[in-house]
């Protein structure tokens, strides 16, 4: 299985009933890792790997880099959650899609919780530049993470 559709993670829908997730404090911690168009991630995803993860270039490094929440709200009946624009500086790399999940400590232990998968919808590429993940707008019928 390859990368192939943007996906909410199965194991997120429940460990969001389960209050496992924060969005609206600076209490979780989120990353955003990048991955090779060889990389089987999608819905039924439940923890960061580095199986296919693309490799260290320049700012980025395995794991991949801490997100910053744009907080959460509520509009017309749906909630929403989104992240500022991250990017990966002086990097020569090749990325098919990327996996966001929880770095939380739960009961002492760290976690590496999968949220979703973000499908690129093919190969995108940076040569010893900048790679940006660029989020759409934090509203209800753009942000990344949508309840309705």
């Amino acid at each position: 299985m390859a990368i192939t559709t943007n996906a909410i993670c199965n194991s997120f829908k429940k460990e969001l009933l389960q209050g496992k997730h924060d969005f609206d404090t600076s209490s979780d911690t989120y990353k955003l890792a990048l991955y090779t168009s060889q990389a089987s991630i999608g819905a039924s995803t439940e923890n960061y790997t580095t199986s296919n993860e693309v490799a260290a270039s320049g700012q980025y490094s395995a794991g991949g880099g801490t997100l910053v929440n744009q907080g959460v709200k509520v509009s017309s009946g749906v909630a929403i959650t989104d992240f500022a624009d991250l990017s990966f500086t002086g990097v020569t790399l090749t990325a098919r899609g990327a996996l966001i999940y929880n770095t939380t400590t739960d009961g002492g232990t760290n976690t590496t919780d999968a949220v979703c998968v973000l499908d690129f919808g093919g190969d995108k590429t940076a040569t010893a530049g900048t790679f940006t993940i660029q989020f759409p707008a934090f509203t209800t019928s753009a942000a990344i993470l949508r309840l309705t």
